[in-house]
């Protein structure tokens, strides 16, 4: 498995390390473990995994620390895998860089599909990027700024198509709503969460069949947003 995807654990619960270990070595991926948030660091320098699936709480130090210091110089996907299920403590992850949170315990299948989602945008990052996403008959071309459903185009506002081309981009990640409205906006807006609501309720009745039921945008209560792409 030598050209299988590394996964690095960093979880002080030698139960969780185990069935982590299992699963996703049964599935052809190469696992390596550290129990503490230093080790994990020297790890992740040494080995550059593919993922990592990242504990807050640590004996050393808090995992968000991890997170910020790996963030210092790699952008390999971060899971988090915690106890912790209060909203603040996922914001401050996810803030902090991470990619997606589970909460323990957690479904193995729910586990293998976050992995996936996010090796394939650790694809997208390094290169291997298809400039079109596609939801279901939806289509975002990033390139030329064209978004379609079927054959026909979709007109947005410059702020609609700015907020949907970073969700796509980033599709399959949890987005705070702070990292997005830094980004389509500004830093100042980032507790502006009023602006954000007004333009995601009319991206939706633009984009979602049903914008009472959405689909492709997915509301994440209390955080963010994650836009579901075609696999």
């Amino acid at each position: 498995m030598s050209n299988a995807p590394l996964i690095l654990v960093i979880d002080d619960e030698p139960q969780i390390q185990r069935a982590i270990r299992t699963i996703l070595t049964e599935k052809g991926f190469n696992v390596t473990t550290a129990s503490r948030g230093e080790e994990g660091l020297t790890l992740a320098a040494a080995k550059e995994p593919d993922i990592v699936i990242l504990d807050l709480g640590l004996p050393d130090m808090d995992g968000v620390e991890v997170c910020t210091r790996l963030r210092e110089w790699t952008q390999c996907p971060i899971i988090i895998l915690s106890v912790r299920d209060s909203e603040q403590d996922k914001v401050r992850a996810l803030d902090k860089g991470a990619d997606d949170y589970l909460t323990k315990p957690f479904g193995i299948e729910e586990l293998l599909a976050r992995v996936r989602v996010a090796l394939r945008h650790s694809a997208a990052k390094h290169g291997a990027q298809n400039k079109v996403v596609k939801s279901g008959n939806l289509t975002i071309d990033l390139a030329w700024h064209i978004v379609k459903r079927g054959d026909d185009e979709i007109k947005l506002t410059g702020t609609e198509y700015k907020l949907l081309a970073f969700l796509a981009a980033n599709h399959g990640r949890v987005l705070t709503h702070q990292s997005i409205l830094a980004h389509v906006w500004d830093p100042a807006d980032a507790d502006h969460t009023e602006y954000l609501r007004v333009y995601m309720r009319q991206l939706r009745k633009k984009l979602e069949t049903d914008p009472e039921n959405p689909q492709i945008i997915l509301t994440e209560p209390g955080i963010g947003y994650r836009f579901i792409a075609d696999d």
